[in-house]
């Protein structure tokens, strides 16, 4: 943000877990935000997901390449308008390996990894995304992002309003966890040991968007690699 006195630092929060402040600028921001205005129309577009309890998400969601529901994936978006899900776009994907170099491509940082980042970027071809819009009110629950079969690292990028991400241990949902914020921009990537950690956002600062992005409320985009070929109609 213009004006901090000392600027945010890439910080590993936990083996595995990087957030790199700022790292995408006010134009791809914009530009990623245009791509995800028309991923949210219709058809397979954004929707409510609810639980298999009965219950909604206060956080709102499309997704690209597969279709996530509580608590698998399918080809087309099986709990919304039944339409073939979007495709995941080759630059997507090529933004969740070039944010994976960027969060682990540090000395000791890829000691985390089972495969060397320069050696072999095909391990990472990420190929479903889960885009979800927060709006003042939202909130998303302690949870791990366990239906992939591959264990390549989640990608997260953050647009709008700063958020209270909440990342916890892979035991539980409770303690210990750490609260990170995550502003307009940020990314946090986490895999190897931290791949199956609990991680919620309870809070959103409404207010908190850059100006000039034109976004009221908070976009996250998940990249994930599913290695699902066989995944269910």
């Amino acid at each position: 943000m213009d004006g901090e006195l000392f600027p945010r630092e890439r910080t590993e929060i936990a083996p595995g877990a990087v957030h790199v402040p700022d790292w995408l600028g006010p134009g791809r921001q914009r530009e990623l935000l245009d791509a995800c205005r028309d991923w949210a129309r219709p058809p397979a577009g954004l929707r409510t997901v609810r639980t298999p309890g009965g219950g909604t998400m206060t956080a709102r969601q499309v997704c690209l390449g597969l279709h996530w529901y509580p608590y698998g994936y399918a080809r087309t978006a099986v709990d919304g308008d039944g339409a073939p899900v979007k495709p995941m776009p080759d630059w997507l994907a090529e933004l969740g390996w070039e944010a994976v170099v960027a969060a682990y491509g540090h000395p000791g940082a890829g000691a985390h990894l089972d495969t060397d980042l320069a050696a072999d970027p095909a391990a990472y071809a990420y190929d479903i995304a889960l885009i979800n819009f927060y709006d003042g009110d939202s909130r998303m629950g302690m949870h791990r992002d366990a239906e992939e079969k591959s264990g390549a690292p989640v990608v997260s990028l953050s647009l709008g309003d700063t958020c209270v991400f909440r990342f916890g241990n892979t035991a539980s949902r409770g303690r210990p966890y750490q609260d990170v914020r995550l502003r307009s921009g940020d990314l946090f990537v986490f895999g190897g040991p931290a791949r199956l950690a609990y991680h919620g956002v309870p809070k959103v600062l409404p207010g908190t968007a850059p100006p000039g992005l034109g976004l009221t409320g908070r976009l996250n985009v998940t990249l994930r690699v599913g290695g699902l070929g066989g995944a269910p109609d």
